[in-house]
């Protein structure tokens, strides 16, 4: 059985604040975006957060596409 390679604790550390960099923004600014789209339609209230919950669902897909890149660029191990 290989041994497993030891952990950049530089790389886990970028990459983390990466994640909490980029998620807050893509799901904020995605769920400011249902929360527009709601508003300028003047859509019933339930209507407004199921767009709402839509785009934010939309934003965690982003991120994780995003993050399983940064992960594939900036390797934890080894």
């Amino acid at each position: 059985m290989a041994t497993p390679k030891p952990i950049n604790w530089l790389h886990l550390s970028t990459i983390v604040a990466v994640a909490i960099l980029v998620g807050t923004e893509m799901v904020g600014a995605s769920w400011a975006a249902g929360w527009a789209i709601g508003g300028l339609l003047q859509l019933d209230p339930s209507i407004s957060r199921l767009i709402e919950i839509g785009f934010t669902l939309c934003g965690f897909v982003i991120l994780y596409f995003f993050m399983r890149i940064a992960i594939r660029h900036e390797p934890i191990r080894g």
